[in-house]
């Protein structure tokens, strides 16, 4: 028997909205308003999945890939093969950064960097 069910994964960042933001039009997910205040931020999924911002002061972002400010938490999205290079022009013009490509399709997935710094990836599948 479980002794807890997953809630919310929650990132931490200087601007709960604006992360929100880019991460509900990456998901085509929604920002939702009664889980939101100034401080936290929940976007939610048609089928109830969550992901919340949570303002941290003194936020400092992770480096990728480095070991003295390591990432801690990322997340893997999955994008159908035949569709990456459009998701990457998507995500590029939403603010995020390319940190390591797939070298050209040898790899199944790309990493990327969200406006704050997170490593997020793109995993082909």
């Amino acid at each position: 028997m479980a002794i807890a069910t997953m809630g919310v994964v929650v990132l931490d960042c200087p601007d709960p909205q604006r992360l929100a933001e880019f991460y509900a039009a990456v998901l085509g997910w929604k920002v939702d308003p009664s889980e939101s205040e100034e401080d936290w931020v929940e976007v939610a999924s048609p089928e109830g999945r969550r992901l919340a911002f949570q303002e941290s002061p003194g936020y400092v972002p992770p480096q990728w890939p480095s070991l003295e400010h390591a990432q801690q938490l990322h997340l893997d999205l999955d994008v159908p093969r035949e569709k990456m290079d459009e998701a990457e022009r998507e995500v590029l013009a939403l603010g995020a950064v390319l940190a390591q490509g797939d070298d050209g399709g040898k790899r199944n997935f790309r990493v990327y960097l969200d406006p704050v710094g997170h490593p997020f990836c793109f995993c082909a599948r």
